[in-house]
């Protein structure tokens, strides 16, 4: 990383740079072993009081005093991509809210305040996508008020880590006390690739049944399904063309062995709920049921595939990456600072 002309380190950036993406280099702190310099690159979100603010890729905050600063200048918004369907952030960002919609949702100028029930994050955040037509501290205001009538914590989902994405918004955030509680993976693949990745699976795919709603043995099988939990069944159905797999287990009256959800949306399909049952791990079900789901959705017209993982999910990963997704950008859930973590 070429940080000098002549030979000499530059630091080529300014407090005007605020909002660009940027790669400095700083002094190591006194006494620390290995090397003497550390490199960050990040979008610079801020630089006040002789402190730049830089935040990564992932979410994560830097704070570099303006004294330790070596060498520093703008970069690219993000490098070219050479795998997977081209995609902006904040479209794949509408689809998957889609594509697992909220059961109640209002809107605060263009962002979406979404409720159901308490059912996983993603349906109980805020898609903090455009202007909330407010200043920040309203709208944060505003935002803490509405869950707080529904007794639970105010959590908004902002995206980072690629090209005009919301940085800014996450260092805003993390200055008003709100923590950063879960990180996660938007991965996307090409759709018909996937859908031929079953061919060897023991001839699993055939078994693969696919279903236009769930039933009690689908939802025996999902490991995050509560009895009688209405709104979970309100979000599992919704979106704009859903498919439920499922690979029957060896005896009847038995848990699946495998099940997987699909939401088609135009030119992209979304899965979820890929679950196997322990005993019958690593047999291709997973792999079978995907392009099980797949087909369908290239018969729906779907080219692109695309699927959310916890950053801390070492299990899923490998398993898609052989399936040919990558990573697009990650999203967080920022928690409010006031009301219950319930």
């Amino acid at each position: 990383m070429d940080f000098t002309t002549g030979g000499r380190f530059e630091v080529r950036i300014t407090s005007a740079d605020v909002g660009k993406r940027v790669s400095v280099r700083r002094l190591t702190e006194a006494g620390a072993p290995g090397e003497k310099f550390t490199d960050t690159v990040g979008v610079l979100t801020s630089w006040d009081g002789g402190v730049l603010s830089i935040t990564r890729r992932g979410g994560e905050i830097v704070r570099i005093p303006e004294s330790g600063l070596v060498a520093g200048k703008v970069v690219p918004d993000t490098p070219p991509r050479r795998r997977g369907p081209a995609a902006r952030w904040d479209e794949l960002d509408r689809v998957a809210a889609r594509g697992w919609p909220a059961v109640e949702s209002v809107r605060l100028g263009d962002w979406e305040l979404r409720w159901a029930g308490g059912f996983t994050r993603r349906a109980n955040s805020v898609l903090a996508i455009g202007d909330p037509g407010l200043p920040l501290p309203r709208a944060l205001e505003e935002i803490t008020a509405w869950y707080a009538q529904r007794g639970r914590p105010a959590y908004v989902q902002v995206s980072t880590g690629a090209g005009g994405a919301q940085e800014q918004l996450a260092a805003e955030l993390a200055s008003r006390g709100w923590t950063r509680e879960v990180s996660a993976l938007i991965r996307i693949a090409a759709l018909a690739p996937l859908a031929d990745a079953a061919a060897d699976t023991g001839g699993e795919r055939a078994r693969v049944v696919l279903t236009r709603a769930v039933d009690e043995a689908w939802l025996s099988r999902y490991r995050r399904y509560e009895e009688s939990a209405d709104e979970v069944l309100k979000v599992l159905g919704g979106g704009p063309s859903v498919w439920f797999a499922t690979v029957p287990g060896g005896e009847e009256g038995t848990a699946p062995a495998a099940i997987g959800r699909c939401v088609i949306d135009g030119r992209w399909a979304g899965f979820a709920a890929i679950e196997v049952a322990p005993e019958h791990r690593r047999r291709g079900l997973a792999t079978a049921v995907m392009a099980a789901l797949a087909r369908t959705a290239l018969d729906e017209g779907a080219s692109a595939a695309y699927l959310q993982v916890e950053s801390d999910n070492d299990v899923a990963g490998p398993l898609y990456d052989g399936m040919g997704f990558t990573t697009h950008h990650e999203y967080h859930h920022f928690r409010g600072p006031e009301g219950d973590a319930r």
